[in-house]
């Protein structure tokens, strides 16, 4: 018993002066720090709208580009946009007055009656964009992994969205020319964002990701200063909300130490 006592503590001895040779070879173990470089992305956004965005609009979604900086300190700046685009439309008095009144009004399509006595479908949808800068950082979880973690963003900028009346053959004439714009409701102003995700940097260049929740509210003005159909200007002040699920793949453009190179 006390031979087999003693063979394990030399293998034991031997292995721990191996690996402190090892260790005076290469240096210390070190914990991975937090990279920095820019970073590209596109989000995906999908939303319920709030406030009086949900009088005019249903659900919608957002996509679009951005670009970040990233810095060792896990704080992130940049900028971002995003169109926006939906199917749902609830404005129930648009083109009343020129609309067929015996037509089966959907959600996104409106008939008329055409010059040769056709009746035709004409979609309608949501169509905006918003731009702006953002800045934030990211909560890191585990000093393993010093760039993934929860990421808080703030976004302030620009916001618009109108009605998109689609008669793509030009058939009906009261949609012709500008008088279209005295049906889309054309509305604009600033916008505040706040989002909040988990991130997740590995070291290849695919599998870069962010998925959480988000909240737009809109401080916004209707643009048109005549609706044809309910005879009146449109220039009120709204609040337009979007509450979104957000997913977000990045490309990031690290800045790599050599032995990362030379040991990858």
């Amino acid at each position: 018993m006390k031979g087999y006592f003693f063979t394990i503590m030399f293998v034991l001895a031997g292995v721990a002066a191996k690996g402190q040779k090892e260790d005076q070879l290469f240096g210390p173990s070190e914990l991975p720090a937090a990279r920095k470089g820019v970073i590209l992305n596109i989000n995906g956004d999908y939303d319920i709208p709030g406030g009086d965005m949900a009088k005019r609009f249903g659900e919608s979604y957002r996509i679009g580009p951005a670009i970040m900086y990233k810095t060792k300190s896990n704080f992130i700046f940049g900028a971002k946009f995003d169109f926006i685009i939906g199917s749902t439309v609830k404005e129930d008095s648009l083109m009343i007055n020129i609309r067929d009144r015996y037509s089966t009004q959907s959600t996104h399509l409106y008939e008329f009656i055409n010059g040769n006595g056709e009746r035709i479908g004409v979609p309608v949808y949501e169509r905006g964009y918003a731009v702006g800068l953002a800045f934030g950082k990211i909560i890191s979880f585990t000093k393993r992994h010093p760039d993934d973690g929860l990421m808080i963003m703030a976004t302030g900028g620009f916001v618009q969205h109108k009605i998109n009346i689609y008669d793509r053959d030009k058939t009906v004439q009261q949609l012709t020319g500008d008088y279209r714009k005295g049906y889309d409701r054309l509305t604009n102003g600033a916008f505040i964002e706040g989002y909040a995700g988990y991130t997740h940097f590995s070291k290849t260049v695919l599998i870069n990701y962010t998925i959480g929740l988000d909240a737009m509210i809109g401080f916004t003005q209707g643009r048109r200063d005549y609706l044809y159909d309910v005879m009146r200007s449109d220039t009120k002040q709204r609040t337009d909300i979007l509450f979104g699920l957000r997913a977000g793949w990045f490309i990031p453009m690290f800045k790599r130490k050599s032995e990362d190179l030379l040991f990858e």
